[in-house]
């Protein structure tokens, strides 16, 4: 198994799970500035370490209308002030080529998208930039498929992968988790992630916007915990339901501080027996 390293935060190995937490997209600097103080006060008091992530731009909603973010340079300069307020490392999606290197220059990980994980020429110039570069598993993919997505990346030279669970198509407007998919792509030998809000997204569910099933993200975290993952990622909001990105399929900020200290303590067992058992 590779381990990854992204500034002080490890993944991989037998070492607590990493949390990847923040809002959909940047909507204001004060909104976001605000829940990414929250967040490292809550992983800061229970010892858990936190990747935090906002997007600049959504390149990818469903309707022409929809919000989409800051953009990059607004955006990305409210992500240098999470950091350095904060102290903690950033990840962001890139869209095109010509995002990367900007990108690279703020971010601590670089996250291809779901949809785009096919996409060869962003793939590799990703790579090139020599940041950890978080690959979401497409929708539309089996889970033995990411490792050409893997080689897209590695034939860069960089080997700094991680890999992304984010729910399977099923039917129209559903996602399903298979959690063999968990399994699988670590076999790869590259650290997993398990994206539980997305997992419970309802894709075009509300027509002109995706619809969610907030309810389940706590079940099904604690049995992607259970599989031996090595990070966990949440979608999180002051007020999901007036979230401008993704609400139906967020966490209260208010309301994780529970659940996360019920995951840890459901990661602190799996690796303890799965140690004992090699």
């Amino acid at each position: 198994m590779n381990q990854v390293d992204v500034g002080p935060v490890r993944f991989g190995g037998s070492k607590q799970l990493v949390l990847i937490a923040g809002p959909c997209a940047i909507e204001d600097e004060s909104l976001t500035l605000r829940i990414a103080e929250q967040l490292a006060e809550l992983t800061n008091r229970l010892e858990c370490e936190l990747i935090f992530k906002a997007s600049y731009d959504k390149a990818n909603r469903t309707s022409v209308t929809s919000f989409r973010g800051l953009g990059i340079d607004r955006g990305l300069r409210v992500l240098e002030r999470v950091k350095r307020e904060f102290g903690v490392p950033l990840i962001s999606d890139v869209h095109d080529l010509s995002q990367v290197a900007a990108a690279a220059e703020v971010l601590d990980i670089i996250q291809i998208p779901a949809f785009l994980s096919r996409q060869t020429d962003l793939l590799v110039a990703a790579g090139q930039s020599a940041k950890a570069i978080n690959l979401k598993k497409g929708q539309f993919l089996a889970p033995w498929d990411v490792e050409h997505g893997v080689k897209k990346i590695a034939s860069s030279g960089n080997h700094r992968i991680l890999l992304t669970e984010r729910g399977a198509s099923f039917g129209y407007n559903n996602l399903v988790t298979d959690m063999r998919s968990l399994v699988i792509m670590r076999q790869l030998g590259y650290p997993v992630i398990f994206d539980a809000t997305h997992s419970v997204q309802l894709p075009g569910g509300a027509g002109g916007v995706s619809s969610g099933q907030r309810e389940y993200v706590g079940a099904l975290s604690r049995a992607a915990v259970a599989t031996g993952i090595d990070g966990l990622f949440w979608e999180v909001h002051e007020d999901p339901d007036q979230a401008l990105c993704d609400g139906a399929n967020s966490l209260p900020l208010e309301r994780i501080a529970g659940l996360l200290e019920q995951i840890l303590r459901f990661d602190a067992i799996f690796k303890q027996t799965d140690q004992e058992k090699l």
